[in-house]
């Protein structure tokens, strides 16, 4: 277990949110410092300090004198799998092929899904005209048809087979984020049943945007 894991988070970043997901999974726990999009405060020179993205989320592990700085939310999660492989569930399966079908799916979700949501794309692409939400919505559409054709064949409880994986742990924050620009999940009926299976789950239940420290009041579960 580390000394210290801190999390830089905003409270409906789908990233951040991967990231929450997978340490309550581990059971590992976390000091979230929040950084408000809105505001812009990714930008600042504090941020860019840690992250020079400019983005959130950012992973710190403390253990003894050493700090692990990780800025990008994929290489997190494979570096919680690996460094602490006997907290929780694993998030990746045995098999080398198992391994490269969840890390397919969990890719389909960071490089097709997520950006096309990501507010720093939405603010570039407003001045040339297109509504964003529609665009959102269909190349969200886009990646998730992809995600549920393969999922058809990998499918159990969850993405591949019965235990969370990576690909799970991506997909939760997306699917939330596809919901909120109109996108109807009976069209895709394999990720819909992973979500409600998913959704049961008490480390998805303490990830979900709506129940962070940083949501505001008017849009807290109720």
């Amino acid at each position: 277990m580390p000394d210290k894991v801190t999390l830089y988070t905003y409270f409906r970043s789908s990233c951040s949110a991967r990231l929450r997901i997978a340490l309550h999974l581990k059971n590992i726990p976390f000091t979230p410092i929040f950084v408000n999009l809105l505001r812009d405060e990714q930008s600042s020179p504090a941020n860019r300090t840690i992250n020079p993205s400019g983005t959130v989320p950012t992973l710190l592990i403390t253990q003894g004198s050493d700090t692990v700085t990780i800025t990008q939310s994929l290489a997190a999660l494979e570096y919680l799998e690996e460094a602490f492989p006997d907290n929780g569930p694993s998030l990746l399966p045995s098999s080398p092929q198992d391994r490269a079908l969840v890390r397919t799916l969990a890719q389909i979700i960071a490089c097709d899904v997520q950006p096309v949501t990501n507010l720093r794309i939405l603010k570039r692409v407003a001045p040339l005209g297109a509504d964003r939400a529609a665009w959102s919505k269909d190349l969200i559409e886009d990646g998730l048809r992809a995600y549920e054709t393969i999922a058809v064949k990998s499918a159990g409880r969850f993405s591949v087979g019965d235990q969370i994986t990576m690909a799970d742990v991506c997909l939760v924050p997306a699917v939330w984020g596809a919901e909120r620009v109109g996108v109807d999940l009976s069209g895709f009926p394999v990720v819909d049943r992973i979500m409600k299976n998913l959704e049961q789950e008490e480390a998805v239940r303490k990830g979900h945007w709506q129940t962070q420290p940083d949501t505001p009041e008017d849009l807290r579960a109720k």
